[in-house]
């Protein structure tokens, strides 16, 4: 399990729990499928989704662990699936720095991978959620999700990408998910629907901030920390909100080198981060992330008191510190 869950004993134990539940659901006839699934969900992964869904399962008056482990269970499940799913369009060669599915065993190997984990995540979810109407609301989500990602395919290599139209995508792509993880926590605790509103939004605006912070580390990390290649996102056409900034402040000096399109080379990477670098597109990036942050702050504040709250100020606050 990742290290940043040492300071927090107790969550790391749930979370713990999280993952063996999911690997208790993984059986599978191929073995190979089987061990590779396995293999994923004990990959080294934040899982920052149900850790903030189990703090927000103490929100409400009621406390049924086993619930909001599973519960926890389903939506890292879903999130993984999106994942692996993610890797195959994006012919991705690592993710936390091991090999993915696709690049290992091949495409149809990873789709039935990240078609399982679907399958996981919506079994959980039938045995353990508390209403229908609930399970419908999981069920929308996904959808609204799964629309982040295809606007996401269908805006590679445009380079008139606006700000609003980035947000746009990374609400449903990223933050929707973690708005879905934190209202579903504290759903299940019967808080009341105004406290799993509070939860939604500060969710939304975490994932808001964790995208953007994602982004920028594209740009600003290395390979060793970050687990893939730097400025990957760039090289398959996906450009986000540092180099939106920047075209928007020089569009003449972007366009010949963005109008290579795949044919980029590693000397027009360089140029075109020194171009960054010029036109500040990292701290401003930096700056909106930091906003949103503290617009979750400030809706952590409003939730009810408990020990879980403290929690939520550090985890949300240190995921502007973060470098991988």
């Amino acid at each position: 399990m990742h290290k940043m869950w040492n300071a927090y004993p107790e969550l790391k134990v749930d979370l713990s729990m999280v993952l063996n539940l999911i690997e208790s659901h993984i059986r599978v006839r191929d073995k190979t499928v089987e061990s590779t699934i396995k293999e994923l969900i004990h990959s080294g992964g934040k899982l920052l989704r149900p850790a903030y869904s189990l703090l927000c399962a103490q929100i409400g008056p009621t406390r049924e662990k086993e619930k909001a482990i599973a519960v926890a269970a389903a939506l890292e499940s879903l999130h993984m699936a999106t994942l692996v799913h993610d890797d195959v369009i994006d012919q991705s060669d690592t993710r936390h720095g091991l090999k993915t599915i696709q690049t290992k065993h091949g495409n149809n190997f990873a789709i039935y991978s990240g078609d399982y984990l679907f399958c996981v995540c919506f079994t959980l979810l039938s045995r353990y959620a508390t209403s229908l109407a609930h399970l419908e609301f999981n069920s929308r989500s996904m959808e609204k999700i799964l629309s982040g990602e295809l606007d996401q395919l269908n805006s590679r290599f445009q380079t008139n990408v606006s700000v609003k139209n980035y947000l746009s995508r990374i609400s449903g792509k990223t933050a929707r998910l973690f708005a879905v993880s934190c209202y579903s926590g504290a759903i299940e605790s019967e808080a009341s629907h105004y406290e799993a509103m509070r939860a939604w939004n500060m969710g939304h605006y975490i994932g808001m901030a964790f995208q953007i912070m994602d982004d920028i580390l594209d740009f600003n990390s290395n390979l060793k920390t970050l687990g893939k290649p730097i400025m990957a996102d760039i090289r398959q056409g996906i450009y986000t909100l540092p180099l939106i900034y920047c075209i928007q402040e020089n569009r003449e000096a972007f366009l010949p080198l963005l109008n290579k399109k795949d044919q980029l080379t590693d000397e027009d990477m360089v140029v075109i981060k020194d171009l960054i670098t010029e036109y500040q597109g990292i701290e401003k990036a930096q700056k909106l992330a930091e906003r949103y942050t503290q617009k979750a702050i400030e809706e952590i504040k409003k939730l009810p008191d408990g020990a879980y709250k403290e929690t939520l100020f550090e985890l949300t606050s240190n995921l502007l510190q973060r470098t991988a």
